[in-house]
């Protein structure tokens, strides 16, 4: 294992994960809303905002799929030595990670079942940037209407249109993340 491996974990780590999760959450209740968070300092390509939700929602149970130039060795090592989550193939994973691009095709993640819906993946996207603009987004947790930039409208729709299957998603640029859950309905502006 690369020593590098062993760095950039949470130096308090109650505190941090405690506020790495408050932030998750609500950026998942609020969806279109970015906030920011620190703590982690992964290896690239990861983000600093991705790398603190890896620390923060994974461990030792939580199935781990990391696509295009994210599946590396620095990154795997990182991983594992900090949350133990096993790494797994794109239908196996609990949380994916990459970017827009090297996710596709959603459709090979979990999207639950009508017994389970909760049974499905988070994908966590890493994007080039954030902003509350492009897209417009409404549904539970937006008073009328919010914006957030998509790399896609198209496969934001048909996640919305299997409700209450499908997957949710962390968007991560930088220190920055939005949630966007699969009741958010995405329309184009």
């Amino acid at each position: 294992m690369n020593s590098d491996a062993l760095l950039g974990g949470f130096a308090d780590t109650p505190v941090q994960s405690a506020r790495a999760f408050r932030a998750a959450l609500d950026a998942l209740s609020r969806p279109g809303t970015i906030r920011v968070v620190e703590g982690a300092t992964p290896p690239a390509p990861l983000s600093t905002a991705a790398g603190v939700l890896v620390l923060t929602l994974c461990d030792g149970t939580t199935p781990v799929h990391l696509a295009g130039a994210h599946d590396c060795p620095a990154l795997r090592q990182w991983i594992t030595f900090h949350t133990s989550a096993p790494l797994v193939d794109a239908a196996q994973a609990t949380f994916a990670i990459g970017g827009w691009d090297a996710l596709q095709p959603v459709a090979r993640f979990a999207s639950g079942t009508p017994d389970y819906p909760d049974r499905s993946a988070t994908l966590i996207i890493e994007m080039p940037g954030l902003a509350a603009a492009g897209m417009r987004l409404s549904g539970p947790g937006i008073q009328s209407k919010a914006r957030l930039s998509l790399p896609d409208v198209t496969a934001f729709k048909a996640n919305r249109a299997r409700f209450p299957l499908g997957f949710d998603c962390f968007l991560t640029a930088g220190s920055q993340l939005a949630g966007l859950p699969r009741a958010s309905r995405v329309e184009d502006i």
